[in-house]
């Protein structure tokens, strides 16, 4: 039999890899954007009303404009780590109108097993996967949308296997004729259903907030997401930023309330946001702060992209800063099938 303490080494490796607050909870790869668009605009934004990835992560903004559309997401991440998605959408009649469905998996490679005494005893492969149907409604006479994700999840280590259910409620606030979108999503309210090893694990819940902004008489369009308002302690001191006395004391990095509040911010610039051709930028505050080190400048946080439309079709790319010594590179191919033209 595999050594059990290898399985536990590499869930805490994928659960840091990830960023999720503490590394404490089961599949948190439910919270990792794979969508270049959002990536581009730091990972979290929430009020991309126009775009077919948008409602695996928030289900209100599900709409008839996203009737037929199809995308398909990769990500080339670290330490060879692939993850991607796919997304579509389909108006079933005017009376249901649109059901969104979703398919997200995460591949993290081969392994080496080994036993109690240090063994070899072969490799092994891991990977997660979640499939998601979603749907929204417009409330009568407002500009107010709400919408839920139900979510069906399973992750395999070697043999070991675990599966868990979930759902996503959103509500959206959207009129065509204001500049101005607001969004609340509860994401990840589930349970394990079965476990690993007899424990059961917390799901990966995220409270978050965004809104955007169209700048008028300029093609600018601003994002701003406030995220993990679950839980207000998102900080980690970060080893980087230890200091060594003369007497050979270690002081961890003190985390003010500000720097704190700060790592709850994520912010997004689109330029041209209605064009063929789209510029992104975008920030994370927290990812900055916990991936930064002292003698290099490491540019974490930063992420940057763009979009291509090209008839029926549309490429988007994003830029991901983590670390001096790698980079991740997402890819997104969007069709619209309802247009018939090229």
């Amino acid at each position: 039999m595999k050594s059990k303490s290898v399985l536990l080494i590499f869930l805490c490796l994928s659960t840091i890899s990830f960023g999720q607050v503490g590394g404490e909870q089961i599949f948190n790869f439910l919270n990792v954007s794979t969508s270049a668009r959002q990536s581009a605009l730091g990972g979290e934004v929430l009020t991309l009303y126009d775009d077919i990835d948008q409602p695996l992560w928030n289900p209100s903004t599900i709409n008839r404009q996203l009737d037929n559309q199809l995308a398909v997401n990769y990500v080339d991440f670290l330490a060879d780590i692939n993850y991607g998605s796919a997304s579509f959408a389909h108006l079933i009649n005017r009376r249901i109108g649109i059901i969104h469905a979703g398919v997200t998996y995460v591949n993290y490679g081969k392994f080496i097993g080994a036993d109690e005494f240090g063994n070899e005893t072969g490799s092994f492969k891991a990977r997660d996967l979640a499939i998601s149907v979603g749907y929204a409604y417009r409330i009568p006479r407002t500009d107010f949308h709400v919408g839920a994700n139900l979510k069906f999840i399973n992750s395999s280590i070697e043999n070991y296997t675990s599966n868990g259910v979930a759902t996503d409620i959103a509500l959206t606030y959207f009129n065509d004729l204001k500049p101005y979108i607001f969004s609340a999503v509860v994401r990840n309210i589930g349970y394990q259903v079965s476990v690993y090893d007899q424990l059961r694990e917390p799901m990966p819940l995220e409270v978050v907030i965004g809104a955007s902004y169209r700048v008028e008489n300029v093609p600018l369009q601003w994002h701003i997401t406030i995220n993990n308002l679950q839980k207000w302690n998102v900080a980690k001191p970060n080893p980087s930023n230890t200091q060594s006395t003369i007497e050979g004391d270690i002081n961890e990095e003190k985390i003010s309330i500000f720097d704190n509040a700060f790592r709850h911010v994520t912010i997004g610039a689109e330029f041209f946001p209605d064009k063929g051709f789209n510029l992104r930028l975008g920030y994370n505050f927290r990812r900055a702060k916990e991936l930064q080190l002292t003698e290099t400048r490491t540019f974490a946080g930063l992420s940057a992209g763009f979009g291509l439309q090209m008839g029926k079709f549309k490429f988007n790319y994003a830029f991901t800063k983590f670390h001096p010594a790698s980079n991740t590179n997402t890819f997104t191919i969007e069709i619209n099938l309802a247009q018939k033209t090229f």
